[in-house]
């Protein structure tokens, strides 16, 4: 089944319930929120309190993306602030403190994942597939949105793919970065079954049809 996670950085943020209310009814899966700390890419978003208003005005799943240096100093605040899916980049933290964040997610009764730079290579996702729910491969630098999508990042999806039907099939595979209905069909095939759209889809003239279409083209 293929799932579509809009980020709401491309969104209408003096109208972000309006537009988070939306996607709910035009069949968005999840809602995906982007935190950025300025360190560990080159720009600010979003943190806890914004988090927390938002999961007082949707009942979809929050698929928060710590874009942050050291994610583990805040695994807790940010699921208390309503995360249920919570994703940390591997190339933010030494591997021991990402693992035990990872646990720690899952512990606290939220779904754990990790992220991938487009530099980093599929075999960094090996050592923490056991304790992940999700992986997501970025198809952009992360940091900014409007970028243009990373092909040659497709054999990446499709490796980690390969070994999660192998060994973690209830791992899902997500995909971060230039996701319109002309790259939906390239990452699905690949194998990714979580779909982020931000510009393209809030651009869209009719954001149901535009949802609707990339997951019945996938």
């Amino acid at each position: 089944m293929i799932k579509v996670s809009p980020s709401i950085l491309s969104a209408d943020f003096v109208n972000l319930e309006r537009d988070i209310r939306h996607l709910g009814e035009c069949g968005a899966d999840y809602i995906h929120v982007d935190v950025m700390d300025g360190l560990f890419v080159p720009n600010l978003t979003i943190g806890m309190p914004v988090l927390a208003a938002i999961r007082n005005v949707t009942e979809l799943p929050l698929d928060v993306h710590l874009m942050i240096e050291r994610p583990a100093r805040y695994v807790e605040r940010f699921i208390e602030a309503g995360a249920d899916i919570l994703t940390l980049h591997v190339e933010a933290d030494n591997r021991e403190n990402t693992q035990v964040a990872l646990m720690q997610i899952r512990a606290l009764g939220a779904r754990a994942a990790i992220s991938l730079k487009p530099g980093t290579p599929a075999e960094e996702a090996l050592p923490y597939l056991p304790y992940c729910d999700m992986v997501l491969v970025m198809m952009v630098e992360p940091g900014f949105g409007k970028q243009r999508f990373m092909a040659d990042m497709l054999p990446k999806v499709a490796q980690i793919r390969s070994w999660i039907d192998r060994d973690h099939p209830h791992c899902e595979l997500e995909v971060d970065g230039g996701v319109s209905e002309a790259t939906a069909k390239l990452c699905t095939s690949a194998g990714a079954n979580v779909l982020v759209s931000g510009s393209a889809l809030f651009k869209a003239p009719d954001t149901a049809a535009f949802i609707r279409n990339i997951k019945e083209e996938a």
